[in-house]
């Protein structure tokens, strides 16, 4: 069942977990993540909640499974799109295309990769290697990728009904997109949530995404 593999401590001392579940030889590993923006709750209800079906059920996965519910705490906590440090961790990855911007919601850092919460991901990134990565926001009701991943943002729309989007329509300098599925070449999938349902609807909605990857 699904075990808590690495911890990192923010700059307020709260944790970013891993957990993992059949971490073996398996098919594919599949990487799920919750919020990256502090104001974005919902992916680690979801994830959270999966992790429980997996326990109490004891259910065998062809894939490895790995999971942070929450990789921004601390703007969780202060109910914030960025971290402690003011940053998006959204616009803190060292893409080609970072670049410093203005100190404001989007602020991506005074350095690529300067935030605890980036450097995790990227070590999580590199040790674990996953096959593909699944990454839960809000709120645009659709299903952004990134990489080659469109079959599987296909396969996703087809289960929450949100339209397949490659573009999120706006820039998105340091990107964990364009880090991860552009330049790592990691299929990678953003499933732009409805935030005006309730969790138990959104787990309606979208649990059988977690299954698409057992």
């Amino acid at each position: 069942m699904p075990v808590i593999k690495e911890v990192a401590y923010t700059k307020d001392k709260n944790k970013i977990e891993l957990f993992a579940h059949n971490l073996e030889d398996f098919a594919q590993t599949v990487l799920f993540l919750g919020v990256t923006h502090g104001d974005e709750p919902q992916g680690k209800y979801l994830i959270e909640r999966y992790i429980d079906v997996l326990t109490k059920n004891k259910i065998t996965t062809r894939n490895s499974l790995l999971f942070i519910p929450c990789v921004n705490p601390d703007g969780l906590a202060r109910k914030t799109r960025t971290n402690a440090n003011g940053v998006d961790i959204n616009r803190n990855f060292p893409t080609q295309n970072w670049a410093k911007t203005t100190k404001d919601e989007f602020y991506g850092g005074d350095t690529p990769n300067s935030e605890i919460e980036t450097k995790f991901l990227i070590y999580v990134i590199d040790k674990y290697k996953p096959d593909v990565i699944v990454s839960f926001h809000a709120p645009f009701k659709i299903v952004n990728y990134d990489g080659a991943a469109k079959s599987i943002a296909q396969e996703i729309s087809a289960i929450t009904g949100y339209p397949v989007q490659d573009d999120i329509g706006y820039p998105t300098p340091g990107s964990f997109g364009t880090y991860a599925g552009i330049e790592k070449k990691i299929p990678t999938i953003t499933i732009e949530l409805d935030e005006e349902l309730t969790d138990v609807a959104q787990w309606a909605k979208v649990k059988c995404v977690f299954g698409l990857f057992e």
